[in-house]
C-alpha cells in the first residue's frame, strides 16, 4: 500500500499492512515501513481510498428522479389556500 497523504511525512512510501482495524466506523490500517517503526493510517489517506464521486449518483439517476417528483406534484395540484374551500 501506498501513503498518498500528501503532509504525512511517508508521502508516496509503500508501506505493508499488518492489519486493519475499524474506529468509529472507519477503516484503519496499521503499517510498518520495514524499519520496525508503525503507523495507523486512516484509508483515506492511502492508494486503498475510495475514488473521489465514486458514491455519487449519475445524472441519469438524477433526471429519473426529478420526472418522478415532477410527476407527483403534478398529480397532487395546488394546494388550497387558507385552508378550506
Amino acid at each position: 500500500m501506498i501513503v498518498t497523504h500528501p503532509f504525512h511525512p511517508w508521502s508516496g512510501r509503500r508501506v505493508q499492512v499488518c492489519r486493519t482495524v475499524r474506529r468509529s466506523g472507519n477503516l484503519v490500517f496499521v503499517c510498518t515501513a520495514g524499519d520496525g517503526m508503525t503507523v495507523t493510517l486512516p484509508q483515506a489517506w492511502t492508494d486503498r481510498a475510495p475514488v473521489a464521486g465514486e458514491n455519487r449518483l449519475a445524472m441519469e439517476g438524477l433526471c429519473a428522479l426529478s420526472a418522478l417528483v415532477n410527476a407527483l406534484v403534478s398529480r397532487c395540484g395546488e394546494p388550497s389556500r387558507g385552508g378550506t374551500s
